[in-house]
């Protein structure tokens, strides 16, 4: 998605006429659903006022394309600006604009990619402008099957058209010089110099229809984490991290050198809420950390990604190069420090922190804490944490009793957070709805989306939806089928594919649960046939998720409602309610979460769509009428 375009000779006349700044103002609301804050106004009119001047008095053809705010696939980033034509070759060329308003500037020479300026009143870590705009067109790369197939070129550069780039200056330290390489840098005195290197790529005007190729032409499938996993381990960058990604690996490995020189224990949290790349974070960090001579291991309290993971890398022609032994060595459960002895790892990078419990064992007699266990047996531990996704009554992992843990064990603490979309199209949009539709919080944008390429879909019938999710799995075994606990799981029909757990009488439909054979349901093909539960799903990612919503999800009286009595007797979520919460009340307020977390978490799983039947007529109603709706606010 783009919010404004047109050619170089319309774009003059909106800044000449004052006009551009309310143009993209109103096309933000019309497109994202919300309104422009005043900082952002005001940054669009001084920014594109100082572009004006450079385009203005440069031999850029007035017919080429000018592009303002475009979304980068698959993320919830936006390029700031792209100028676009053709160069001397003929090929369709677009030279990338990050703008920055920055007036002060300190070098962090020791991070890659990585300076300090003022942002939100106090010098803060950030990337470097040059590393910014080289990682956004990476990311377009990645995608853009234009760009592979040699009919696009982009050249990406920064702008600090306030900022006086002297000598010696932070910004272009010796440190900064391969990005400066991939992507120049101009100052406030560099007009010039910025005419110039944009007129040397577009030497005509947008008659290929560059603009276009950018931003609605044909994308390469996203990639998953599962599906690339043995590349990141062997070293091999899958994933170019952008802003705050870059900002919370860089600062990890520098803590992670610091407590390999001192005494001190550190434990950092990142927070981050569905698709904001956590999981690929920790491994990259794995890999990285595990390079340097580190002691590192993956950590989660749910079997499937580590499953998932070490099948990967353990099997096939793809296989990593190492023994069994030290692959498994690689991921380990959050139950396995409790004999552990203190700092015996230098970095523990636990995913999916808020899963974390208090004992650990079938029958959760174990060991005193996981929290105080990990921190205890690693000198950093790292804690990858959205609270949002605590989806049993054991879960004890939050932001709180991790800061609590760390200081009673002595460590420095250290919080960060990370925003971009990786999953559901990069649509923070389609998060924010699903927040809105299930009453966990109102959003502001709850019925439009900021680039919906997603595709959200009401299904009148179960078997029609299961058909739906086959057909889209056969592209590349990357689709399933999901539903809330709410049918038993027949321990003695485990393995048995003819039993269906799951029935819906009224449709004839029948599924089984994912069968006790095997422990790697989100990547083995039979599993197409059978349905997943939060347990087996959480922590992973497909293409399209096919959710079905039980009865303990309904709508009555004009409001989604959760039922906890809908739960089947064999979930364990719920298991000691009351004897935890004696209070009524409380016991009604905990489950409610949990029930509206788990469906939070199934139906962000799909990276390209989400697929959804309800038991309940109400809510498939309520359902019906908000999808109609974002999808109306889509077209329009």
């Amino acid at each position: 998605m783009i919010i404004y375009s047109g050619t170089l000779a319309d774009f003059e006349s909106d800044v000449d006429s004052g006009l551009l700044a309310g143009k993209l103002s109103a096309a933000v609301y019309e497109k994202m659903g919300r309104t422009t804050p005043h900082s952002e106004f005001f940054s669009w009119q001084n920014s594109l006022n100082h572009m004006y001047i450079v385009l203005g008095r440069s031999n850029v053809p007035k017919d080429a394309g000018i592009a303002v705010e475009y979304n980068i696939p698959y993320t919830g980033k936006r390029v700031d600006m792209i100028v676009a034509g053709t160069d001397d070759e003929g090929v369709g060329s677009a030279v990338v604009i990050e703008l920055k308003q920055w007036t002060a500037v300190e070098s962090v020479v020791e991070k890659d990619g990585i300076v300090k300026t003022v942002l939100g009143g106090s010098m803060d870590e950030t990337t470097h402008p040059s590393f910014q705009a080289w990682s956004y067109v990476q990311v377009i790369n990645d995608y853009n099957v234009c760009v592979q197939d040699g009919l696009l070129r982009l050249r990406p550069c920064a702008y600090l058209h306030n900022y006086d780039i002297g000598d010696r200056d932070p910004l272009t330290d010796p440190a900064y010089n391969f990005y400066m390489a991939e992507a120049p840098l101009f100052g406030i005195h560099d007009k010039n110099n910025l005419r110039k290197f944009i007129q040397t790529y577009i030497r005509h005007g947008d008659s290929k229809n560059v603009i276009e190729m950018i931003d609605g032409g044909r994308l390469r499938p996203s990639k998953s984490l599962q599906d690339c996993i043995v590349s990141l381990v062997n070293g091999n960058q899958e994933f170019v991290m952008i802003d705050g990604q870059k900002v919370v690996f860089e600062e990890i490995l520098e803590q992670a050198e610091k407590s390999r020189t001192d005494s001190f224990k550190r434990v950092i949290i990142v927070e981050g809420g569905p698709g904001t790349g956590k999981s690929v974070l920790a491994i990259n960090l794995l890999t990285r950390l595990t390079e340097s001579g580190n002691l590192a291991a993956y950590v989660t309290k749910n079997g499937a990604p580590r499953n998932v993971y070490y099948r990967k890398l353990s099997e096939g022609k793809n296989r990593l190069s190492r023994s069994v032994t030290s692959i498994k060595n690689m991921f380990k459960g959050s139950g396995a420090f409790i004999s552990s002895g203190k700092n015996d790892f230098d970095v523990l990078l636990v995913d999916e922190s808020h899963r974390l419990v208090e004992k650990s064992g079938m029958f959760k007699n174990n060991g005193e804490n996981q929290i105080k266990e990990i921190i205890g047996a690693s000198k950093l531990s790292v804690f990858f944490i959205d609270e949002s996704q605590r989806v049993t009554l054991d879960d004890i992992g939050t932001i709180d009793n991790i800061k609590n843990f760390a200081r009673s064990c002595g460590a420095r603490v250290k919080k960060m957070g990370l925003d971009s979309q990786f999953i559901c199209d990069g649509s923070d949009g389609y998060v924010a709805w699903v927040d809105d539709v299930l009453e966990i919080r109102e959003t502001a944008n709850f019925d439009t989306v900021d680039d919906f390429k997603y595709e959200i879909e009401l299904f009148d019938n179960p078997n029609d939806l299961r058909h739906s999710i086959k057909e889209k799995n056969l592209a590349a075994n990357r689709s399933r089928m999901v539903a809330g606990y709410c049918w038993d799981w027949k321990s003695d029909k485990k393995d048995d594919s003819e039993y269906h757990d799951v029935r819906i009488p009224d449709f004839k439909f029948g599924m089984s649960w994912n069968l006790g054979s095997t422990s790697t349901w989100a990547i083995d093909e039979a599993s197409i046939g059978e349905i997943g539960c939060i347990h087996t799903c959480q922590g992973l990612e497909f293409d399209y998720v096919g959710v079905i919503i039980g009865d303990d999800l309904v709508y009555r009286d004009g409001r989604v409602v959760t039922d906890r009595t809908k739960r089947a007797r064999t979930d364990q979520s719920l298991r000691g309610l009351r004897q935890k919460y004696p209070d009524p009340e409380e016991q009604e307020k905990v489950a409610d979460r949990i029930i509206r977390n788990t469906y939070r978490t199934l139906m962000t799983r799909g990276m390209k769509g989400c697929y959804v039947y309800c038991t309940d007529g109400p809510l498939q109603e309520h359902l019906r009428i908000r999808i109609n709706r974002f999808k109306k606010n889509k077209m329009n």
